[in-house]
């Protein structure tokens, strides 16, 4: 969204990832500084087992940049699913 709407992105354009592991706790956390998701679209893109974001994500680069690199990862929409593979609990919190 931020691609064809940069006021969503603020003052902060300059995307970033932190990753914090906690060995007390047994926790690992990841911080982002995107746009967030709404709740419809956390259950969209979360919720749904074999559900890819990705496929439609090359569908709107390809619109906005006629780009034609289909070599992303998350084809199959089982990544978000393999942290239930390791945890006992998962919490997602979004801005948006």
């Amino acid at each position: 969204m931020s691609l064809t709407n940069a006021a969503l992105l603020g003052e902060n354009d300059d995307l970033s990832i932190k990753i914090e592991l906690n060995e007390t706790d047994k926790t690992l956390t990841l911080f982002d500084n995107g746009i967030g998701m709404s709740r419809d679209q956390l259950v969209e893109n979360l919720g749904t087992i074999a559900k890819s974001g990705t496929a439609n994500f090359v569908e709107k680069i390809k619109e906005a940049q006629n780009t034609s690199s289909n070599e992303l990862i998350g084809q199959f929409g089982v990544g978000f699913y393999s942290v239930f593979l390791v945890s006992d609990k998962v919490i997602v919190t979004s801005k948006s």
